[in-house]
């Protein structure tokens, strides 16, 4: 729990939407809280009421859908619950994904061929998505698997895990709708009668999209700001030299423009208000753990992004979170790598190793 003084203020408290119903949290602003076999238990998606033209130019009374859920039998069942419950007999007009993770596109397909809704998602994302249902190696399998040993990857459990889950995303979002509508930074969206200013991030997903109503001064987040965890941000085998920290924390800023009382509703945990606080929060985690990560090179021992991990994670990982883990170091290392603090070799194992750089004799 957060103490009271605690700059982070929950205005919901503990109260949570049951499962298969919604809550208002705002007007016309529904959240949905979708249970998930992970780790991560859960999903908030969000139902915003709303009115849109249909191919007639006739306008109809419906709701918009951010984010979906992964796709399974429980998430359907899920939904199937809400459609009975909480729609009050309107159609779901359209469904924005704010990103390409299984957990928030993975029904878009479904939902979408259900009500004959529109995708929105930014085009990077809708992409990368593609490649994660149609390449046998798209985000695991083997060549993921090397680049973890390139990286200093040993323990063959975990690298086993990663071969075999070459088709581990499409199990969870196993088609893309045919097409969609292109969100881009600065794009102003229509919902309800009210507009949402779509705000671009990094460093978590390609091109992740949050949106902004100015009238309401809410924020759905997506997993860009979330109040409990910090977001994960990893190098993966697809872009194996990618400054994704720097990226990430450069987003941040972003939300810094925003009203201090902001309402921030997240794809994880609870809705909550003092997004200024919670930024400085995550960036002076990730200025800890560079100033950790530098403080371990000073013993002058070479380290790979696995000798990073429990420098970063003190709590024993299993195997699916290895993954995150080694994506996490290496974006750590390659920060301080592209900022001169630390260099790259590659040893006589074949495994790359950070150092710090050493004066001439």
């Amino acid at each position: 729990m957060n103490p009271p003084e605690h700059p982070i203020h929950y205005p919901l408290g503990d109260t949570l939407p049951a499962q298969g119903a919604t809550l208002e949290v705002a007007s016309g602003i529904r959240w949905i809280r979708m249970g998930m076999p992970f780790l991560f238990d859960h999903i908030n998606l969000w139902l915003l009421r709303d009115r849109q033209p249909d191919t007639a130019g006739n306008m109809r009374d419906g709701w918009t859908v951010i984010d979906c859920c992964i796709d399974n039998t429980a998430s359907r069942a899920q939904w199937e619950q809400v459609f009975a419950n909480s729609l009050e007999g309107l159609p779901i007009l359209r469904v924005i994904v704010t990103h390409m993770h299984p957990d928030h596109i993975g029904l878009a397909h479904w939902l979408c061929t259900r009500w004959q809704a529109d995708l929105w998602i930014s085009t990077t994302d809708y992409c990368a998505a593609k490649i994660g249902i149609h390449e046998r190696d798209g985000f695991d399998g083997p060549a993921s698997a090397d680049f973890y040993a390139l990286h200093g990857a040993q323990d063959e459990e975990f690298l086993d895990h990663v071969r075999g889950h070459g088709s581990f995303y499409r199990s969870l979002v196993p088609a893309l709708p045919a097409h969609f509508h292109r969100l881009m930074d600065a794009d102003r969206i229509e919902i309800g009668g009210r507009i949402w200013r779509c705000i671009s991030g990094y460093g978590h997903a390609p091109e992740h999209i949050s949106l902004y109503s100015a009238d309401l001064s809410i924020l759905v987040s997506g997993d860009m700001v979330l109040p409990r965890i910090s977001t994960n941000v990893s190098v993966h085998a697809l872009e194996p030299q990618a400054d994704a920290l720097r990226i990430f924390l450069a987003s941040l800023q972003r939300y810094l423009e925003l009203p201090p009382e902001t309402l921030v509703l997240p794809a994880h945990g609870k809705p909550f208000t003092g997004l200024h606080a919670r930024i400085g929060q995550l960036q002076e985690l990730h200025r800890d753990r560079l100033r950790e990560i530098i403080d371990a090179s000073s013993a002058g021992r070479p380290l790979s992004a696995a000798d990073v991990m429990p420098i970063l994670f003190k709590r024993k990982l299993d195997t699916h979170q290895m993954s995150f883990a080694m994506g996490e170091a290496l974006a750590h290392l390659h920060l301080l790598w592209y900022d001169g603090q630390l260099q790259r070799s590659l040893d006589t194992q074949g495994v790359h190793r950070f150092h710090q750089r050493r004066a001439p004799a």
